[in-house]
């Protein structure tokens, strides 16, 4: 791929570019904690968004995506491009403008081979990579950290997604061979070595089409701060994963929607699964670890209802065979992967 994209670089705007890469991520456990201020355990994954990037001492950028077909000038005075693929450049140029660096113009081509709209952040990867590849080029002094802020708020100002920091930390932080356990209200984190001693953790797209910007992933975020408000009416909670299942119990008069008292529910104990799945991936007890994901599933399509016919199918279908310890939808929902955990012995029978 990498080859690919500086080929088509070379075809359209010369030689001299160089080639960044940014990884897709799956998340094993711990979804829509995020933006609630929990904790999340996500990792980064072998596939990849590539970019090859090189100054032009023009006044336009230009960039060309694969993936699309489609080429266009950014004029970074100039409004937001109509393209959505191009909003996620643009929006990267705009945030580091807002931080007080200074991006000449430059000609991209980009592509890769995460699975577009599949819930394993192809948009934190495009928008990693991007940041990388601008921060590197340009000498622009960005940490990991803030080019992480940079893509999240990418998808807040630029792309109508009011995600939580998970995607872009995990893309940028992620190490081969272990999963991130990430405080996502302070952004401390450890490396968690995935010691799975003889079971893989195998990926399966639904095919149905993953977009936040268009499902109810925003309503979701929403419903979740009208709960804080309703419960901060008696107490001071920063965050909802500030709450304890016992807690969330004691107010639960103060939310008077039974929908948003689920949302609240499912982001509790999702908290306290990925809190305890730390502990016992740590352990090395892959069972345990597979009925939190199970657990975690259950709670997404019963408390959060973000899964769906097609996500509950392959997770159900393929709780149910053999050498399989968990399976569940990964990502944001509406669409998109489950992640499973499976017996080497058995990965072709599950993927059969």
């Amino acid at each position: 791929m990498k080859t690919k994209i500086l080929e088509k670089f070379k075809a359209l705007y010369g030689d001299g570019a160089v080639c960044y890469a940014s990884p897709g991520r799956v998340n094993l456990i711990g979804e829509h904690t995020d933006y609630n201020m929990g904790f999340v355990m996500p990792g980064a994954i072998d596939k990849a968004i590539y970019v090859a990037v090189k100054p032009n001492g023009g006044k336009v950028s230009h960039v060309y995506s694969i993936d699309y077909d489609e080429a266009v000038e950014l004029d970074m005075t100039g409004d937001k491009p109509a393209q959505q693929w191009a909003s996620y450049v643009y929006g990267v140029v705009k945030e580091m403008e807002k931080r007080g660096a200074k991006v000449p113009a430059f000609d991209m081509t980009f592509g890769g081979d995460v699975p577009l709209g599949a819930g394993l952040s192809s948009s934190a990867a495009l928008e990693s990579a991007v940041g990388f590849a601008l921060n590197d080029t340009f000498n622009l002094g960005f940490s990991r950290e803030e080019l992480a802020k940079i893509g999240q708020m990418t998808e807040h100002n630029y792309i109508g997604v009011r995600c939580g920091i998970m995607d872009q930390f995990a893309v940028g932080m992620g190490k081969k061979g272990h999963a991130i356990a990430l405080d996502c209200s302070t952004l401390d984190y450890d490396l968690i070595p995935l010691n799975l001693n003889g079971y893989k953790l195998v990926i399966t797209n639904s095919n149905k089409n993953h977009d936040l910007v268009t499902s109810e992933y925003n309503v979701r975020r929403s419903q979740c701060e009208q709960a804080l408000a309703d419960i901060n009416q008696e107490l001071d909670v920063k965050h909802l994963c500030d709450l304890s299942e016992e807690e969330l119990e004691r107010v639960r008069h103060l939310i008077s929607d039974e929908t948003v008292y689920r949302r609240v529910r499912h982001a509790v104990t999702e908290n306290e699964r990925v809190n305890e799945a730390i502990d016992v991936l740590q352990k090395g007890d892959l069972v345990r670890f597979g009925e939190l994901m199970n657990a975690s599933h259950r709670s997404l399509k019963k408390d959060y209802e973000v899964t769906g016919v097609e996500m509950d199918t392959l997770a159900e279908e393929g709780q149910k065979l053999p050498g399989v310890l968990g399976s569940r939808i990964t990502g944001g929902g509406f669409g998109g992967c489950t992640v499973s955990l499976v017996n080497e012995d058995n990965v072709q029978e599950f993927i059969e």
